[in-house]
C-alpha cells in the first residue's frame, strides 16, 4: 500500500503524471507478464495493474476480453498470478495492484487471497464489480493484510458515492473517463474535467484517469487537466504485447518499452518537468 502512495507522491512532487499500466496475467504467457512488468518499470511505468483472468469480464472491452480468454485457455488461475507476482518481486519493487472481479477472489477465499496476495508482494487490489457500498467486509480484510483498496468512479457516480470512495478508498482513486467498457478511443470525453472536479471537491487522494487512454496524446491531454495525478493505460499495451509476442517469441521488446517511455514522457512534457 505504501509503495503506491509513495509513487504518486513522488510523481506529484516532480510535476508529472504517474503512469499506471494494465496487463492481463498470462497473456501472451506468464513469462511475458513478468518480463513486461520488470522492463516496463525500467522504461518509466510507476504502477502496474495485473489482471487476474475471469470468465465473465463485464467491464472489459474486446481487446482485454480476448486476452483474458487466451490466458484462461492456458490455465491461468489466481495461484498462477500470485507466482508471477513473486517472480516480479525478485527483480523489481514497482507497486503492483491485482485487478479482477469478486468471483475468483470469493472462490479462492477472501482472507486467504488477501494474505497470499500480500505475501506474494502485491500492494493493492481493485475488485471491479464490488460496489463501495457493499465492500465493508473486503475492506476490513484487505486493510488487515496491508493491501490498498482501490475503487472506480465513473461519470454516472453520484456525489454520495464519490464522497464514500473518497473516505474508504486507499492507494488511489480510479477515475473512469467514460461509461461503458475498457478499450481504445480516438478522443477523451469533453466532460472529463467536470468529473475530476467533482471528485476533487471531496478528496486530495491521488486520482488516476483510465478507460480510453491509449496513446501519448491522451496522456498529454490528461496531464493539463487540473486535479489529475495519473493515467491508466491498458488495452493499447495488451494489444501491443499480443501483436509482438502472441504468435511468436521473436517480437520486439524495444517497441514495447519505447511505447511505455513515450507515454511517460507525455506526462512529463505537459507538466513542464
Amino acid at each position: 500500500m505504501e509503495r503506491i502512495e509513495q509513487k504518486f507522491a513522488q510523481s506529484r512532487e516532480k510535476g508529472e503524471l504517474a503512469l499506471v499500466l494494465y496487463v492481463t496475467a498470462g497473456d501472451p504467457s506468464p513469462e511475458h507478464t513478468v518480463e513486461v512488468v520488470i522492463k516496463g518499470a525500467q522504461a518509466g511505468a510507476d504502477v502496474f495493474e495485473i489482471g487476474i483472468p475471469f470468465s465473465d469480464p463485464i467491464a472489459d472491452g474486446p481487446t482485454i476480453q480476448a486476452a483474458i480468454d487466451r490466458a484462461l485457455k492456458r490455465g491461468v488461475k489466481v495461484a498462477t498470478v500470485l507466482e508471477m507476482v513473486k517472480a516480479i518481486r525478485q527483480k523489481s519493487d514497482v507497486p503492483i495492484v491485482l485487478m479482477t472481479y469478486f468471483n475468483p477472489v470469493l472462490q479462492y477465499g477472501l482472507e486467504r487471497f488477501a494474505r497470499d496476495a500480500k505475501n506474494a508482494g502485491a500492494d493493492g487490489v481493485l475488485l471491479t464489480d464490488v460496489p463501495p457500498e457493499e465492500a465493508g467486509e473486503w475492506i476490513e480484510i484487505a486493510m488487515r493484510n496491508g493491501l490498498a483498496t482501490i475503487f472506480l468512479l465513473a461519470p454516472t457516480s453520484t456525489d454520495q458515492r464519490i464522497k464514500l470512495v473518497a473516505e474508504i478508498g486507499t492507494g488511489f482513486i480510479y477515475c473512469v473517463s467514460r461509461t461503458g467498457v475498457t478499450g481504445e478511443r480516438e478522443k477523451l470525453p469533453e466532460d472529463l474535467p467536470d468529473l475530476i472536479a467533482r471528485i476533487r471537491r471531496h478528496t486530495d487522494k491521488p486520482v488516476a484517469v483510465g478507460f480510453g487512454i491509449s496513446k501519448p496524446e491522451h496522456v498529454a491531454a490528461v496531464a493539463v487537466m487540473r486535479g489529475t495525478d495519473g493515467v491508466v493505460v491498458g488495452s493499447a499495451l495488451v494489444r501491443l504485447l499480443h501483436e509482438e509476442f502472441g504468435e511468436s517469441s521473436s517480437g520486439s521488446w524495444e517497441k514495447v518499452t519505447k511505447f511505455i517511455g513515450a507515454l511517460k514522457e507525455a506526462g512529463k512534457r505537459q507538466r513542464g518537468a
